[in-house]
C-alpha cells in the first residue's frame, strides 16, 4: 500500500513544499518539547498550577492533543493485533469478544482512580506515571470500538476474495498486507474518527483526577475547563470551550479528512465514482515535490525492508505453525499448553477473584436480587436510547453517505457534535428538566444518546460509503427509487455497518448510564431508577461489594444481550447481507 506517488515529479520544489516543510518541522519541535515536559519530576504534594491565563492555552491544547495521539496509535495498535487474532482463531474468538464486550460495558472512570495508582507506583517520583494513567483511560475510550469494527470487518471478506489468497499461496502477513487491511480501511478509518472523538470525553475527565484524597491536575485543556468552573470563571470557561472545538476542527481538517480521501481507494468497485471526497491537505501533500521525495527515499525502502521481514517471519510462523499442528495431533502439547495458561491465569486471578467473592457473598440476598432488578431497568433505557438513535442516524447518514459533498460540508460539523464531550452539557439539560419538570425516569434516555448516537451515525455513513459505484449504477439502470431502493440496495448493503454501530452503541449507552441516570445541580439532584444510578452512588460511598456486584451484574447483562441478540443479527449479516 503507497499512500502516495512514489514517483518524483519532474518540476522543481514550490511554495507547496515550503508549507509542507514548516509544518512538519512544527510538528516534530512541538512533539519533542511536548514529549519532554512528560517526564519530569512528581509528588503529590508539590505539583504545577494550572495557569487561566488564556496565552497558556496553546500549551494546554499541545499537552492535550499529544495524549490523544499516543493513546489513539496504541489503540491503533491493539486493533490491529486483537481484532486479527479473534477474528483468525475461533479458540480465541469464543473468550476474546465476550471479554471484549465486558471491557466496553465497564465503566472507566469507575477505576481510574486505581489504574493511576498503579501507575504512579510504576514511576515513582516521576510524572510520567500520571501522564500514562491519563493515556490509559483515553485508550479505553478509543480501543474497544476500533477493534470491533476491524474484527468485524475481517469476518466480512468476500469468500471469493479469501480463495483468491489461497490460490495465490499468500502467507498470512501478505494476506493481511494484500487482502484484509484494505478492505476493512474504510470502517477502520470511519470508527478510528469516531473513537477518537470519544476519547475527548475521558480526556476532559483524566486531567483532573482526586486520588489519595488529594486532586492531580495535569497541564491540559480539560484540567484548565476543571480549574477554570471551581474557580467560577465564566470568562475561563468560554476560552477552554473555544479551544476544544479549534482543536476538534483543525483535528479533523488536518488529520482525519486526509485520511477519509485516502481510504477511498481501497473502495471494492469496477467503476470509479463521479463524486470523491476531497481535502486540501491531501491535495497539498499529494502534489508536493518533497512528500514524493521523502517517500521514495526514506519511508518507501523503511517500509519494504519492514515488509519483507514480516514476509520471512511469516513464512517461519506458519512452517511452525504447521509442524506443531502435526506434532499436536495426539492433542497432548495443545493440552499442555491449555493447562500451563490456565494455571498462570489462576495464579494470578485466584486472589483478588476471591476478595471479591467474599465481599460480594457478604451482601444481603434481597440486595443482589434488588441490583438486578435495577440492571433491568438501565437495560430498557439501553435499548430505547439505542433504538431512537437508530431511527434518525440511519436516514441522515444514508443521506450523507450518499452525497460526498454533503460529507464535505457535515463531516467536520458532525466530527465536532460528536467530538465534543456529553458530560459538558448535562448541567445545561438539567436545568431545562428541572425548569419543565421533566420525568427523569425518561428524560435519563436523552443524556444516555447524547454520547451513543454517533456511534451508528459513523458507521451508516462508512456502510453507505464502501457501497460500490457499480451496484449504485446497476441499480440506476433497474431503476430502483424509494422503499424499492432502501430495500433492495441500500439496506442489504449498509446492514454489518449498522449492526457494528448498534452494538459498539449499546456498550456506550451501558457505559454512559452511570452519568446519565444521576446528575445534579447546585442542591438539586436527578435520580433515575437503574444501575448506573446505583454503581455511582456506591462509588461515591467506598462500598466495593456493591461496586463489584453491580459491575459484574451490569457486564452480565451486556454480553447475555451481545450473545443472544447483537451476535445473532450480525451473523445474519455475516452470511446473508455481505459482498461476494
Amino acid at each position: 500500500m503507497a499512500f502516495f506517488s512514489t514517483t518524483i515529479p519532474k518540476h522543481r520544489l514550490k511554495w507547496v513544499d515550503a508549507i509542507v516543510l514548516i509544518f512538519v518541522f512544527a510538528i516534530l519541535y512541538s512533539v519533542l518539547n511536548l514529549g519532554a515536559s512528560m517526564n519530569v519530576p512528581f509528588s503529590l504534594e508539590e505539583q504545577s498550577r494550572i495557569e487561566l491565563d488564556p496565552s497558556m492555552l496553546p500549551y494546554y491544547a499541545g499537552r492535550s492533543l499529544l495524549r490523544m495521539f499516543i493513546a489513539f496509535g496504541a489503540s491503533l495498535i491493539f486493533t490491529l493485533i486483537y481484532g486479527y487474532i479473534a477474528a483468525k482463531s475461533q479458540t480465541a474468538e469464543t473468550v476474546l469478544i465476550p471479554l471484549l464486550d465486558m471491557l466496553q460495558s465497564i465503566p472507566v472512570l469507575g477505576f481510574l482512580s486505581a489504574t493511576i495508582v498503579a501507575f504512579i507506583a510504576l514511576f515513582p517520583g516521576n510524572l510520567l506515571g500520571v501522564e500514562l494513567a491519563s493515556i490509559f483511560a483515553i485508550f479505553t475510550g478509543q480501543a474497544w470500538n476500533m477493534t470491533f469494527s476491524f474484527y468485524n470487518s475481517l469476518k466480512m471478506i468476500p469468500k471469493d476474495l479469501q480463495e483468491a489468497s489461497n490460490v495465490l499461496r499468500m502467507n498470512w502477513w501478505q494476506r493481511f498486507l494484500k487482502l484484509e487491511l484494505p478492505f476493512s480501511m474504510i470502517s477502520l478509518v470511519w470508527n478510528s474518527m469516531m473513537s477518537f472523538g470519544g476519547g475527548w470525553f475521558f480526556l476532559a475527565a483524566s486531567e483532573a483526577i482526586s486520588v489519595l484524597g488529594q486532586d492531580i491536575r495535569l497541564p491540559g485543556v480539560g484540567s484548565y475547563l476543571a480549574t477554570a468552573i471551581e474557580a467560577g470563571e465564566m470568562q475561563a470557561i468560554a476560552y477552554s470551550i473555544v479551544t476544544m472545538i479549534l482543536m476538534i476542527t483543525l483535528v479533523d481538517q488536518l488529520f482525519w479528512r486526509p485520511l477519509v480521501v485516502w481510504s477511498q481507494k481501497f473502495k471494492m468497485e469496477l467503476t470509479e465514482s463521479v463524486d470523491v471526497p476531497t481535502s486540501f491537505v491531501y491535495n497539498i501533500l499529494y502534489r508536493s515535490t518533497l512528500i514524493s521525495l521523502l517517500m521514495r527515499i526514506l519511508v518507501t525502502p523503511l517500509c519494504n525492508a519492514i515488509d519483507r521481514l514480516l514476509d520471512r517471519m511469516a513464512l517461519v510462523t506458519e512452517k511452525a505453525a504447521r509442524d506443531l499442528q502435526r506434532v499436536s495431533t495426539s492433542l497432548i502439547i495443545t493440552k499442555l499448553i491449555k493447562v500451563f495458561l490456565a494455571v498462570i491465569i489462576l495464579r494470578f486471578m485466584y486472589e483478588p477473584v476471591y476478595e471479591a467473592f467474599m465481599l460480594v457473598s457478604s451482601m444481603d440476598n434481597s440486595n443482589l436480587a434488588e441490583i438486578i432488578r435495577l440492571g433491568l431497568y438501565t437495560l430498557g433505557r439501553v435499548m430505547i436510547a439505542v433504538l431512537l438513535g437508530a431511527l434518525w442516524t440511519v436516514p441522515v447518514g444514508v443521506w450523507i453517505g450518499l452525497n460526498p459533498r454533503l460529507a464535505k460540508v457535515l463531516q467536520p460539523i458532525i466530527q465536532i457534535a460528536a467530538s465534543f464531550p456529553a458530560n459538558m452539557m448535562f448541567p445545561f439539560i438539567t436545568i431545562l428538566f428541572l425548569k419543565y419538570q421533566v420525568n427523569f425516569e425518561w428524560g435519563s434516555i436523552f443524556l444516555m444518546m447524547l454520547g451513543t448516537q454517533w456511534y451508528i451515525l459513523f458507521n451508516v455513513i462508512a456502510g453507505t460509503m464502501s457501497i460500490p459505484n457499480d451496484l449504485h449504477e446497476a441499480g440506476a439502470i433497474f431503476k430502483l427509487q424509494g422503499w424499492q431502493k432502501w430495500k433492495t440496495l441500500i439496506l442489504p448493503s449498509i446492514f454489518p455497518y449498522l449492526i457494528t454501530g448498534i452494538i459498539t452503541a449499546s456498550g456506550g449507552a451501558w457505559n454512559a448510564s452511570i452519568v446519565s441516570e444521576m446528575v445534579s445541580w447546585h442542591d438539586e439532584q436527578l435520580v433515575a431508577t437503574g444501575i448506573g444510578s446505583f454503581i455511582s452512588n456506591v462509588t461515591d460511598q467506598g462500598d466495593w461489594g456493591g461496586i463489584i456486584w453491580g459491575i459484574t451484574v451490569m457486564c452480565v447483562f451486556v454480553v447475555l444481550i451481545n450473545r443472544f441478540l447483537w451476535r445473532r443479527l450480525y451473523q445474519m449479516a455475516e452470511t446473508k447481507y455481505h459482498l461476494e
